[in-house]
């Protein structure tokens, strides 16, 4: 199956195990919750959809490579302590916690979640010595005699043995004892995943036109050769780093991520052109709806190729916009709460506290709880970030107010701060409004109806920034083409999906 399948699974099984029946026992007990054994080869994405189910099924996650742990720290450190049996003083061996075990419990401290994974990477890698214990954690959940706790889901992964000289073969008794689940690469399922995390548009774009070189792993005289999702994806974050920086990209840096010659040299020649075309088509002037005539008729004449990747371009630029916009009405989301709580704390205040002293105790606390809330990993880095830049606005705010001030005119002064924030939004929004509508006027002009429009407009209605700006602010042409252009794409991929349904039919009835 494919990784967002693979994913699904992951979460039912989540909840599956994690339910309880009305008397407050689990539906299926732990001893019948086999793990999940992810099986697939490398850099596919099996680590990111484990992290990604835990973080949407609101549970905790621990995650250990395997390779480099010994028995010692798998199952823990001998030692000997003295008993009574029957009467005599008798030497035993007992065992430390488990580090791993030891893991669990501090990150159920550390995050106050009770429920969690515990994800085994490279399980098939293990040495000999770990052999046994890792067929017993499978089936009784324990590290020697340290057992898993409770409401804890077990999930491993590994790759097959074609792809890494140290895999063991499971055999047929540890196999009963886990759920299989064979990921295999699909590009339409990352695709969904790339739009999600924002990768580089460059690849985005590329693995549109270049399906074939998504994820490709061959051995010849010179050794292996290969490029994988994980390849894409590292490759994408520094691509924009460089873009930030205005570092140069050449051939040799891409191909330290993408590990197979003849991609990383089309994709070095591709990105050259990307580059160029920003430059010629003058992107930035098309968004900011300036006179462009002369890039329309090369829009007109130029190969699907280029025309794709302008559309890209054109996104990636819309985007940069969204997302200001976005993060602005969030920063003022956030301080607006924290305005609300002034005001609370103004009317309850008590005659040993100032206005000035009240709002640095409201900044204090903010503080606190956001490296607490950061901490347990109940943040992303969006929206710690976020909370960040809203807390620094209050701090801001917090020194335009007087020790001496009184309740009204202190709260005038941060309302005043609160005020130029959203003005800050409501340009953005704008900003963003007046690039679409420029854009739409170049797509018009240059790709009307054609299947380019149509890229443009499914990725507006996907895109992770995108998708809620137009939720939240109404373009009409983008509701026109959306109800137009993609509803004829769907019909179209349906008598696509038809035609080859009558095909298969007549070919089995020739069959028989």
């Amino acid at each position: 199956m494919d990784i967002k399948r693979a994913k699904q699974e992951i979460e039912r099984t989540v909840k599956a195990y994690l339910a309880r029946d009305a008397a407050g026992n689990y539906r299926i007990p732990a001893l019948r919750q086999r793990p999940i054994l992810l099986m697939g080869p490398p850099g596919v994405g099996k680590t990111q959809i484990v992290e990604q189910a835990a973080r949407e099924c609101g549970v905790a996650l621990v995650a250990y490579t395997i390779t480099h742990h010994t028995r010692q720290s798998a199952v823990g450190l001998p030692f000997i302590r003295e008993r009574n049996f029957d009467g005599r003083t008798r030497s035993v061996t007992e065992y430390t916690m488990s580090e791993i075990i030891a893991s669990v419990y501090a990150k159920m401290e550390q995050t106050g979640l009770r429920q969690g994974i515990l994800f085994i990477d490279e399980i098939n890698c293990v040495s000999e010595t770990l052999a046994p214990t890792m067929l017993q954690f499978l089936q009784y959940k324990t590290f020697g005699n340290q057992a898993v706790p409770e409401g804890w889901v077990i999930v491993t992964a590994g790759n097959p043995p074609e792809y890494n000289k140290s895999v063991r073969e499971f055999d047929l008794v540890t196999l009963d004892r886990v759920r299989r689940i064979d990921v295999e690469p699909s590009l339409p399922a990352w695709q969904e995943y790339a739009r999600a995390q924002r990768l580089h548009p460059a690849v985005t774009a590329y693995l549109e036109l270049r399906p074939q070189h998504f994820y490709k792993v061959e051995q010849d005289v010179d050794g292996a050769q290969f490029v994988t999702a994980r390849g894409w994806e590292d490759l994408s974050a520094m691509l924009q780093t460089c873009d930030a920086l205005d570092l140069p990209v050449d051939e040799d840096l891409i191909g330290q991520y993408l590990r197979h010659p003849e991609v990383s040299r089309d994709f070095a020649a591709y990105w050259a052109l990307y580059k160029k075309y920003h430059e010629d088509y003058g992107v930035e002037d098309i968004l900011r709806g300036k006179p462009f005539d002369r890039v329309v008729e090369r829009a007109l004449n130029a190969g699907f190729d280029e025309r794709l990747s302008l559309v890209s371009l054109l996104l990636a630029g819309l985007n940069v916009r969204f997302s200001a916009a976005r993060e602005a009405d969030a920063i003022t989301d956030a301080c607006y709460q924290q305005l609300r709580a002034y005001k609370r704390g103004l009317e309850r205040q008590g005659a040993g506290s100032t206005p000035a002293a009240l709002l640095a105790d409201q900044c204090s606390d903010a503080a606190d709880r956001l490296t607490a809330e950061t901490a347990a990993g109940r943040l992303t880095p969006q929206e710690a970030g976020i909370h960040r830049q809203a807390l620094e606005l209050l701090r801001a705010w917090a020194r335009t107010v007087p020790d001496d001030a009184d309740g009204d005119e202190a709260f005038d002064l941060v309302r005043a701060g609160f005020n130029r924030q959203v003005r800050k939004r409501e340009e953005a929004v704008a900003a963003a409004g007046d690039a679409l509508e420029s854009a739409f006027d170049f797509m018009e002009r240059a790709f009307q109806n054609e299947q380019e429009m149509v890229v443009f407009v499914n990725e507006l209605a996907l895109g992770p920034d995108s998708a809620p700006f137009l939720s939240d602010n109404e373009c009409e042409r983008f509701e026109q083409y959306s109800q137009t252009l993609l509803l004829d794409a769907a019909h179209d991929r349906l008598l696509a999906e038809l035609e080859r349904d009558d095909l298969r039919q007549s070919e089995h009835s020739r069959d028989f």
